[in-house]
């Protein structure tokens, strides 16, 4: 389960806080012109992506960076919520799901 507050909205940027409860994640994916800036909050996030392999561990105040065309998800490492902060820009928005 997952739930988000959208902080702004614009034709080149969004960002949205998002809460996703334990042994969750986000599909696997990756955005053609936009940047992915994830601010872990509360908990603990791991993100994973593809080409270049690698995970990441984020408590709260640690960020990474994630650029564009990196096949990538997001997954709550506690055992209770994780809240993150996802600051994406710049450029048209779009999800493009992968298959992995």
């Amino acid at each position: 389960m997952r739930q988000e507050e959208i902080i702004l909205e614009t034709e080149n940027a969004k960002v949205r806080v998002i809460e996703i409860q334990k042994n969750t994640s986000s599909s696997w994916h990756h955005h053609t012109e936009l940047t992915d800036n994830c601010f872990c909050l509360i908990g603990e996030i791991k993100v994973h992506t593809k080409n270049p392999d690698f995970t990441v561990t984020l408590k709260p105040g640690e960020r990474r960076t994630i650029e564009p065309g990196i096949v990538h998800n997001i997954e709550n490492a506690t055992i209770d919520k994780a809240k993150y902060l996802l600051v994406q820009g710049t450029g048209k928005y779009d999800f493009i799901e992968s298959n992995l």
